[in-house]
């Protein structure tokens, strides 16, 4: 069940994403808030670098470790404008952080990227739940997810020209 605050912080991982699209960055925001609705860390892509594990949901899960008591990581929720890769989920299983939101899904993303002739990663796209066990997930958002779509496509127009 999403609600009007988990809307707010997803809307906030889309701000990110143009953050990062505007840096020349592949188009992905994240937010991690605490029990009590305190944004805690936010972050966007890193991957332009070269360095293609500088994810924000990543880095969440690297700052909660360092920072944030078990107690405290199981309660936090984690927002995110692209549903986690592989890497990305384990590393959120293996810290203990419980929710996650995410505006589209990992086959949505998918799909555009077909669509555009992109092609597909190595990396095989698999759900949240197919990583991890005992975490709560919501996603997509329909009305959020069309506007990562044109977030991506703009990525994808810019990059390959």
């Amino acid at each position: 069940m999403i609600s009007e605050i988990d809307l707010r912080h997803l809307k906030r991982c889309i701000e990110l994403a143009r953050t990062a699209l505007a840096k020349g960055d592949q188009p992905f925001g994240s937010v991690l808030v605490s029990e009590s609705g305190e944004v805690l860390f936010e972050d966007h892509n890193h991957v332009a670098t070269g360095d293609h594990t500088q994810h924000p949901e990543f880095a969440i899960a690297r700052w909660a470790a360092a920072n944030m008591t078990p107690a405290e990581r199981r309660q936090a929720t984690v927002y995110t404008s692209g549903e986690h890769c592989p890497m990305c989920a384990a590393a959120h299983g293996w810290v203990g952080l419980d929710r996650i939101v995410y505006a589209s899904s990992s086959s949505q993303l998918a799909k555009w990227l077909d669509e555009m002739g992109i092609g597909t990663s190595r990396v095989r796209n698999l759900p949240i739940e197919t990583v991890i066990r005992d975490t709560t997930v919501d996603g997509p958002v329909p009305e959020l997810a069309e506007e990562v779509r044109k977030l991506h496509k703009e990525y994808y127009h810019t990059s390959l020209k």
